[in-house]
């Protein structure tokens, strides 16, 4: 039988696809090559909008208690004092979340599974190996191998969440974008059991804690990064030096002199390590007919801000609401056409900033790196109070109302009096916050919120006043389509005429 949908790959971005597609009500068919998840650690951080995007896709209670909120980024120059300081302790929240979590992905992922798993509209396939497609008209033929034979399913849609040496990326001949940063990595995970031993650190704030910071060492010495990780998970990151071999870095004795040096007498067992090359690399193509890639297999962003899974969750979270906005209220199919306008350029700017934050922390010339040093530090006024969130831009194009204020930009979630987040309050799909009774505006499919009368600390209407809007219309991934001032339904047309355009049926 066909799906609305076939997902290649069941790592996190794949298995949130499942669940917020599932949740939809489309008929979703999983295929991951392997028998069990990966059982060790990659990823290992996520910021906020992603655990709004767990709220949304009904999973937030299962993978909340084994993450850990953090309290920012540190980055300590060639002369072991602080040159730039990301923190959040005793900042706002006005997403409704802490702004860094840290995990543990083989926990994420079951849970993630465990998430679809009640879903009849779900189905799991695990040792379905992809070994190719076939497009003919809105139909996609998928062929793989389970269990020694060969199987063709169709479906509608196709995601490819399966990896950076995705098949389905070769598959399709897409070419990847190679922003010009490769450098190589060891990273080493641990369970230990006490604190990690910081060397002497000047300049360090007052109201930062290092074992609650991912701490970013940019020593031309060896450039290291060391993040906690749930209970006792920690991990390091350091930079291979040139004419250093893989193979001889990975080799216990070398991992154990390198991680010793930070643990001093903490008892401590290595559960991983592994050498890899931080790429900055963007598919030309996401979308290919009716084949989507999403995460790795679209973009592969270099560390430094743990934005490398988020963007794939985004992706998953712009294609779900698109796709259910096409099967369940006759949108037209060419919304997808904006996928990649909408991300793309969002990926490429949080990749420019990885990367150029990564050439700065990957500096090996002493001289360059106090040079460095002298110059972020002289330049530390103009970004005082900076997040890690601040990276991340507003969506500039697509389906958005162009020029009003605050398009594109994720919209706040506040905390309710009563301790409850805005979206379990009002809902998720798409919503209209008005500053009162007297704003006009109603829509079929639009769930109309009248922010005087929520119990939010006035968090929604200092948003209006803010932008000088009386009304702002959110979009189902809570990013903002538009503002307005006095009515609201010249936006709500809008919006109509972007979701239907040559569509048969009301949106």
């Amino acid at each position: 039988m066909d799906s609305d949908v076939i997902v290649i790959g069941c790592g996190p971005v794949g298995a949130l696809a499942a669940n917020m597609l599932g949740r939809a009500g489309l008929s979703v068919l999983v295929l991951e090559k392997e028998l069990e998840h990966y059982p060790l650690p990659r990823a290992v951080h996520l910021d906020h909008e992603m655990m709004r995007l767990f709220q949304t896709a009904g999973v937030i209670d299962r993978v909340e208690p084994d993450m850990i909120a953090t309290d920012g980024h540190l980055h300590v120059g060639a002369d072991h004092g602080v040159i730039r300081y990301m923190g959040t302790v005793g900042k706002p929240r006005p997403f409704g979340w802490a702004n860094d979590y840290f995990f543990y992905q083989p926990e994420l992922e079951e849970h993630l599974r465990e998430g679809f798993a009640g879903l009849d509209s779900v189905e799991l396939k695990t040792g379905a190996t992809f070994t190719g497609l076939e497009q003919h008209g809105d139909r996609v033929a998928v062929t793989f191998e389970e269990g020694g034979e060969a199987r063709t399913l169709c479906a509608r849609w196709v995601i490819a969440c399966d990896g950076s040496r995705s098949t389905v990326r070769k598959a399709l001949a897409v070419a990847l974008d190679d922003l010009q940063f490769e450098e190589p990595w060891l990273v080493v995970d641990a369970e230990v059991e006490g604190p990690v031993a910081f060397p002497p650190i000047t300049g360090v704030p007052a109201d930062a804690d290092l074992q609650r910071l991912s701490v970013m060492m940019c020593d031309p010495a060896r450039p290291a990064t060391i993040v906690p990780g749930r209970r006792d998970h920690r991990r390091w990151e350091f930079m291979l030096l040139p004419g250093e071999d893989d193979t001889e870095m990975m080799r216990p004795e070398r991992v154990a002199e390198l991680v010793g040096a930070w643990m001093a007498d903490v008892p401590h067992r290595i559960v991983r390590a592994a050498t890899y090359r931080f790429h900055g690399l963007v598919a030309e193509q996401w979308k290919v007919g009716n084949v989507f890639l999403a995460g790795d297999a679209a973009h592969q962003t270099p560390p430094f801000f743990g934005q490398g899974m988020c963007h794939g969750l985004r992706d998953i979270a712009n294609l779900a609401w698109k796709m259910d906005a096409i099967q369940n209220d006759g949108a037209d199919p060419a919304i997808l056409e904006t996928y990649q306008p909408e991300r793309d350029p969002h990926v490429r700017a949080v990749i420019g900033a990885a990367v150029d934050a990564g050439r700065y922390i990957c500096e090996l010339d002493p001289a360059k790196a106090a040079a460095r040093d002298a110059d972020i530090r002289s330049r530390a006024k103009d970004k005082a109070g900076e997040t890690a969130h601040d990276l991340i831009p507003a969506i500039a194009t697509g389906i958005i109302a162009a020029g009003t204020s605050g398009a594109g930009e994720r919209f706040v979630q506040p905390v309710m009096e009563d301790g409850r987040k805005l979206d379990d309050v009002t809902g998720q799909g798409w919503r209209l916050f008005v500053r009162d009774d007297t704003v006009a505006g109603e829509a079929e499919g639009v769930t109309r919120v009248v922010a005087a009368t929520l119990p939010d600390h006035g968090a929604v209407m200092g948003w209006l006043n803010a932008n000088r809007a009386d009304a702002v219309l959110v979009r189902p991934d809570h990013y903002v389509f538009g503002t307005a001032a006095d009515s609201a339904e010249h936006l709500l047309a809008s919006r109509l005429t972007m979701l239907r355009a040559n569509a048969e049926q009301p949106a």
